[in-house]
């Protein structure tokens, strides 16, 4: 069975169901991260507007087509595309916890089913896996 005793603000000490302790977040320390959450996701939104990305992936920005090297044009534009694909995967785990959040499934590794501990849910609330499976 779980036991819970409280553990430091903002956490709560529970027995995982394989008997590992591990510091979970309650009530008011999911609200902060979710805010957490919120925050980072406006930010990375920002960023691919900032890169002149689209909804749709295409990239809307200014590039010298004129130049006699159309491989420079190529790099830059190949550049923004992988900074972009990055930005995208951290929000789409970013929206990914805000659901799970809404769902009642935050803060559950998704390859083993046990708890995320509430200090690495503090350091990356996005995350999808406990310390044992971080990739």
């Amino acid at each position: 069975s779980t036991t819970r005793r409280t553990r430091g603000p903002g956490f709560v000490l529970t027995r995982t169901p394989s008997g590992n302790l591990t510091a979970m977040p309650i009530a008011d320390n999911l609200a902060t991260l979710r805010a957490t959450l919120e925050d980072e996701r406006l930010n990375l939104v920002r960023q691919l507007e900032d890169l002149g990305i689209e909804a749709d992936g295409s990239i809307h920005g200014e590039f010298d087509e004129g130049r006699s090297d159309s491989g420079a044009v190529a790099a830059e534009q190949g550049e923004i595309r992988a900074i972009a694909a990055t930005l995208s995967e951290q929000l789409a785990d970013v929206e990914r916890a805000l659901a799970k959040m809404d769902e009642g499934g935050f803060g559950v590794c998704e390859e083993c089913g046990n708890e995320i501990g509430g200090p690495r849910l503090e350091a990356m609330p996005a995350t999808r896996f406990c310390i044992d499976h971080a990739g």
